[in-house]
């Protein structure tokens, strides 16, 4: 197959349509020094401008262009440059090879599939992965980019996920990522097809490489990301800048400073921290460093989030022992989605509590970061289900180990912590303060009569003051040598 690929390269033959591009998009061309300089001949014309599509003014040249891009997208070939860049890569992973029977527009996205999976492997860092050359990763990366508006553009996930769109978003319009949008969400149903889930956590996964590959997400925050200075220009696909990890935490430190990020953006943010939480295997440092811990004592929970808190009951200590790599991933990850500040974001906690948040809470506004102190007050209550308090713990361990977590708190205390205790900024980590340590600082601050030299603003030294409102015991135990010592987690409304 990989050579009968081959040879229907060498005989594919360019350029199809640079003849109509050259005349009807004349002044856009002009305009694009990139396509300008493009040689005629070998068919690179129309897919450069397909690549710059977003720029091009003239209505006449966009509609050509939009048409155009379906051609374009249904041959990877014609995608500018790709074939260049990527060649070596693809027959050293044969991902080139064409399936007897099955008809060539099929196969053309699996091209590009075996590519981004092969991607995927090399940032998991998982055995036997084939290191991909940067400038083809960057073409697989541009690529994703380009079909992120139009789920038809990808053609492997199209062809996977065409009987699951007709089932789940039948009503939902096509373009601006709408479809990607909608199968996300339902990604973990139990119809959905297991090819369709397995593209769609792919795509999931190029996003968290690079946010770019969100449509909806980079559209959203762009004058944000401009305004606070979490973008910068970089031509590697993996740059620490385009990480979604980097765009959420930036832009979540944005928001806990009381900087205004509009609307869209946070709604945006909100679909993606869900998914983060969801689905563990959307973080490549959880998949790297908690491989053991999965395969031993959360393997078969995959969905909904229950695997992630499963890997928070081992952190907390009650299945032994837990990687520090394993738990720093845990530690970042849950700072990445900040489910402190909206408990919805965690599904499987979200589902555990309704009924207690539908009865002890239901005086507290849906979303309100309130709703997780609401539950603590009411953990050891007749109000209390099992389910929901060992989710509520599993994720309270983590949240009280990083006083950043706790919305509230850092909302009160980010001047006096920055002030007294020299913190570094809320999505910016220090080795020589870690988070346990600046609540500490803040409560011995707090605990300093004026006399004493007590710095802290009244507000704070109130709020610290009142043992109800600062201290949980938590029923987890933690592995210390050989004894099992009870541990008091800070928590502080």
């Amino acid at each position: 197959n990989h050579l009968l690929w081959n040879y229907k390269l060498n005989l594919t033959t360019d350029p199809k349509f640079e003849s109509v591009a050259v005349e009807v998009c004349k002044n856009t061309i002009s305009e694009i020094k990139e396509c300008a300089a493009e040689e005629l001949g070998k068919g690179y014309l129309v897919s450069c401008l397909v690549d710059h599509r977003g720029n091009i003014s003239d209505y006449q040249c966009n509609q050509y262009i939009t048409k155009m891009t379906t051609i374009v997208f249904s041959d990877y070939r014609l995608i500018c440059g790709f074939m260049d860049k990527c060649r070596e890569d693809i027959n050293t992973l044969r991902c080139g090879s064409i399936s007897t029977g099955e008809k060539d527009i099929h196969s053309q996205g699996e091209v590009i599939a075996c590519l981004e999976k092969a991607l995927v492997r090399e940032a998991e860092e998982q055995p036997g992965a084939h290191p991909i050359k940067d400038e083809c990763k960057k073409s697989i990366m541009r690529v994703a980019e380009l079909s992120s508006d139009d789920f038809h553009l990808d053609r492997y996930l199209y062809f996977a996920c065409r009987e699951d769109r007709e089932r789940f978003c039948e009503n939902t319009l096509a373009g601006e990522g709408r479809v990607y949008k909608c199968l996300f969400n339902h990604k973990f149903e139990e119809a959905m097809n297991e090819r369709c889930r397995e593209a769609l956590t792919t795509r999931q996964k190029l996003i968290a490489q690079d946010y770019k590959v969100s449509y909806s997400l980079a559209k959203a925050c762009k004058s944000d990301l401009r305004k606070y200075r979490c973008s910068a220009d970089s031509n590697m696909p993996r740059a620490r800048e385009a990480r979604l990890s980097y765009l959420l935490l930036c832009l979540e430190s944005a928001v806990h400073r009381g900087r205004v990020v509009n609307g869209e953006c946070q709604g945006e943010m909100m679909d993606y921290r869900r998914m983060l939480m969801e689905d563990f295997s959307l973080s490549p440092e959880i998949v790297l460093h908690c491989r053991s811990e999965i395969e031993g004592h959360c393997s078969g929970l995959h969905r909904k989030g229950r695997t992630l808190h499963c890997l928070m009951r081992v952190g907390r200590g009650d299945m032994g022992a837990i990687d520090p790599n394993c738990q720093k991933a845990l530690q970042t990850l849950i700072q990445e989605a900040d489910p402190g500040a909206d408990y919805r974001i965690d599904r499987a906690l979200n589902e555990a509590c309704e009924s207690v948040i539908q009865t002890a809470c239901k005086h507290i506004r849906n979303g309100d970061p309130m709703i997780l102190s609401c539950l603590m007050e009411h953990l050891y209550t007749e109000k209390m289900v099992e389910d929901c308090e060992h989710r509520l713990l599993e994720l309270q361990y983590f949240i009280a180990r990083d006083w950043k977590l706790d919305p509230i708190l850092y909302k009160k205390c980010q001047g006096d912590a920055a002030r007294l205790c020299h913190t570094p900024g809320w999505n910016v980590t220090s080795e020589m303060m870690p988070p346990g340590a600046i609540f500490s600082c803040l409560y011995r601050h707090a605990y300093r009569s004026v006399e004493q030299g007590r710095r802290v603003s009244v507000y704070l030294a109130w709020d610290l003051s009142v043992p109800s409102a600062h201290v949980q015991i938590d029923k987890c135990r933690t592995l210390r040598g050989n004894e099992r010592t009870p541990i008091f987690l800070p928590y502080v409304r």
